[in-house]
């Protein structure tokens, strides 16, 4: 907050003070703005995130296309475990368990794609994750289907174009359709999932004790 003291003439008493809080704030701005959060993916987002030496993630549909394109399983495998994380493992949770039923019409969308470039202002799915939940039948029983529907629109116009696409592709259970080799089998494997979609419990080892 820059102070003003005026004189009862109306001038301002203090005018050197002013200037130098004043560009003490912008100063102190344009830092917060320096380290935003690159939730939107903005160019300012990205450059901050690249410039505190941090790696930038890489959109899911960046990741699905890095296993389509991958020769093999071990390389596929790679990719998921090196891109690893709780919203990830959320959404592909959420694209392959057969027990999870979305409560949005599955087929085409109408929705406005997002066509900015990529590094522009737009919303991730890495971010949007955790929102899934009131897509999926009793995620959320309070709010109206229209509005559901609604919400589920507004989503995929805040993505990328291709993440917009990833996320159909989610709901619609087309993953491996879309992108060559993303099977259920090959998330389960790189996730240590069981049949459930669910941690597998450590397997004992063989001991004197086990077989006393």
């Amino acid at each position: 907050m820059v102070i003003i003291r005026r004189n009862p003439d109306g001038s301002i008493a203090n005018p050197d003070m002013v200037q130098r809080q004043t560009q003490q704030q912008n100063e102190e701005t344009q830092q917060v703005q320096a380290v935003s959060h690159p939730a939107l993916a903005s160019k300012r987002g990205m450059q901050a995130l690249s410039d505190s030496g941090r790696a930038i993630p890489l959109l899911y549909s960046e990741i699905a296309m890095k296993i389509n394109n991958a020769k093999d399983k071990p390389r596929k495998l790679k990719v998921l475990q090196e891109n690893d994380s709780i919203a990830l493992r959320q959404v592909l949770k959420a694209a392959f368990d057969p027990k999870i039923e979305w409560a949005v019409p599955q087929g085409d969308v109408p929705y406005t794609v997002n066509d900015a470039p990529m590094g522009t202002d737009h919303t991730v799915l890495s971010q949007e994750a955790k929102r899934l939940y009131l897509f999926v039948k009793g995620g959320d029983n309070t709010i109206k289907q229209s509005k559901r529907e609604l919400l589920f629109i507004q989503m995929l116009e805040g993505l990328s174009g291709d993440e917009a696409e990833f996320l159909v592709a989610v709901v619609n259970n087309k993953i491996n359709n879309k992108y060559k080799g993303f099977t259920a089998n090959l998330v389960k494997e790189a996730f240590n999932w069981d049949d459930n979609f669910m941690k597998m419990a450590n397997k004992p080892t063989m001991s004197a004790a086990n077989l006393v």
